[in-house]
């Protein structure tokens, strides 16, 4: 029996509009989805995933992107042909649609009760007082806590994971038959992203929706979808039951996706990138544990190169104007030790203290107690012409490498200021030539040198954050969430960027990541914090193999491992 499709998206091409000329970016694409389905589409950035649902929505940018071919039919309606006012019937109340980034798409000028109100004011017959009592409902349907507190706070007032929820409340709010969720856990804590999950698991079977679940995580994808099909370079290139897309995958592509993921069980030496896959010269050396031991022997055989002890960082915070300022200490009693050559995990949901303790070893936030060491002195004692010096020895590499680069300076500038600034290289003759064979070290051509930070894709963007954190020949670099924002292949790429510059030059991480999976594939010791205390320390593999506290197991429960 043939079921009915709710859409049918057929032959659809989107082009963009560049210098006059139309350059197709999603190629003559198929595929429907079926009444109470959740259908996973998986895709790198560029693959035109986004851009084909933007379609859906009638939300294509104007005047730079078109529909060029191909019809998308939804309920007998091609929306390829609606118009604006069309859209406005449609959009909230048939389809409705969850995005990446919540801050950007929440008002920030609104409470969020006042947010969902609104909607539900222009799309529906309630009342105000109606309204509101149906607000409070959907809240505590995405199981926000304390609903009354969230309904009267701005966006900045709640935590991620709490905005993701207040969209997710928006989307379902008028009881859309669609529902788009476009990349709604990237950059989310691993546990707060599993509670997502399953959030819309419950909502779609209890409202009898249909999801589009967008993703550039394969294992995450098949935790929730029923179908999946995996986009490349603007194609379909396969698409079928979840089972039969993760255990037998037929494309090339898929299958690089699948495995440029760190795997929990092995430790690879180099993680396979697609173009490994693609040009079939994937290596699959793998460490052996006894070669990890015989590793960390040499290596903890050595005095520590930095020695953190029993720091503590305390903020006060005022909840009133006539209340007494209360206490908070973000980091608690943290002790641990760190040997050149070693790559240190620290892992945590938000909130948790590890990024608060990384400024903290960078100067950028004075500890409140405790001592700091690097080789042997204690650097919360420095004068500030000392720490200044000691830039140059700790560097970090930032989760958003757009963010922390000048837009206004090329990328050759970018990484010579600091080096002018601390006196590497004679002149800029000298560190221009150093600068290009910085860039060729992480893998980009000399051309980049003259080009600005808008220019290129996130994984470029990240190999400049890193060779601008390199150019200072560090002895200490910390990856604060450095790859979590990235594409699963690009992230490989960079991983195994991260792991050959640490070999060539001796580097001592620091690696901060909320993705545990990534975590253990990267580090020798792996430090556990939960509220301000480091709640587990132990090898990596042992952590992951036998953790010994409920919260750790919470956190390697939650990590999506596919079928």
């Amino acid at each position: 029996m043939q079921r009915t499709k709710i859409l049918d998206v057929n032959q659809l091409s989107i082009a963009v509009i560049s210098e006059g000329k139309d350059k197709e970016i999603v190629n003559k694409i198929s595929y429907h989805l079926y009444p109470n389905e959740i259908l996973g589409i998986v895709g790198e950035s560029g693959s035109g995933k986004s851009m084909s649902s933007l379609a859906i929505m009638g939300l294509l940018p104007k005047r730079v992107s078109k529909i060029t071919n191909g019809s998308i039919l939804f309920e007998g309606q091609d929306l390829s042909k609606s118009n604006s006012r069309q859209f406005q019937n449609i959009r909230g109340n048939a389809i409705a649609m969850i995005f990446q980034e919540p801050m950007s798409s929440l008002n920030p000028s609104m409470t969020c009760g006042m947010q969902v109100l609104e909607l539900l004011l222009k799309h529906t017959s309630l009342s105000k007082s109606e309204a509101k009592v149906e607000t409070l409902s959907l809240f505590e349907k995405v199981k926000l806590p304390s609903p009354d507190r969230v309904f009267g706070a701005y966006p900045h007032e709640i935590s991620g994971g709490q905005k993701q929820r207040v969209m997710i409340a928006m989307a379902i709010a008028c009881k859309p038959k669609i529902l788009i969720a476009d990349e709604p856990t990237t950059a989310l804590d691993v546990t707060v992203q599993k509670d997502i999950i399953l959030l819309l698991k419950q909502l779609q079977k209890e409202e009898q929706m249909s999801i589009i679940f967008i993703s550039h995580d394969l294992a995450l994808v098949s935790e929730i979808a029923d179908r999946i099909l995996v986009m490349y370079k603007g194609s379909i290139v396969e698409q079928g039951e979840v089972r039969q897309i993760f255990n037998s995958p037929k494309q090339t592509y898929t299958k690089a996706l699948i495995s440029s993921r760190p795997s929990m069980d092995t430790r690879l030496k180099q993680l396979p990138t697609i173009d490994d896959f693609i040009n079939r010269t994937s290596k699959d050396a793998i460490e052996t544990s006894q070669e990890r031991v015989m590793r960390h022997e040499k290596l903890y055989a050595e005095a520590p190169l930095l020695e953190v002890i029993n720091l503590e960082k305390e903020y006060l915070s005022k909840s009133g104007w006539l209340s007494k300022p209360e206490s908070f200490k973000a980091v608690n009693g943290v002790s641990f030790k760190l040997y050149k050559g070693e790559t240190l995990g620290l892992v945590g949901e938000s909130g948790c203290g590890k990024s608060t303790l990384s400024n903290a070893i960078l100067q950028l936030d004075k500890a409140t107690s405790g001592n700091i060491l690097y080789k042997g002195e204690d650097i919360n004692k420095l004068t500030k012409s000392a720490v200044r010096k000691l830039r140059k020895d700790i560097q970090i590499i930032f989760q958003d490498p757009y963010a922390s680069l000048n837009p206004r300076l090329t990328v050759g500038k970018a990484i010579m200021e600091p080096m002018e600034v601390h006196g590497i290289g004679k002149n800029n003759s000298e560190r221009k030539v150093r600068v290009l064979d910085l860039l060729s070290k992480v893998g980009l051509d000399e051309t980049c040198f003259n080009r600005y930070p808008h220019e290129f894709s996130g994984g470029q963007r990240q190999r400049i954050g890193i060779a601008r954190a390199i150019a200072l020949e560090p002895q200490i670099i910390i990856c604060d969430e450095s790859v979590s924002a990235l594409d699963i292949s690009v992230q490989a790429q960079v991983l195994n960027l991260l792991n050959t510059l640490k070999e060539n030059f001796g580097f001592t991480y620091i690696f901060i990541s909320h993705d545990l999976a990534v975590v253990k594939y990267m580090s020798d010791q792996l430090i556990v914090m939960n509220k301000g205390k480091i709640e587990e320390m132990d090898d990596a593999d042992s952590i992951y193999k036998n953790p010994k506290k409920a919260y750790t197991k919470k956190l390697i429960h939650a990590i999506p491992k596919g079928l």
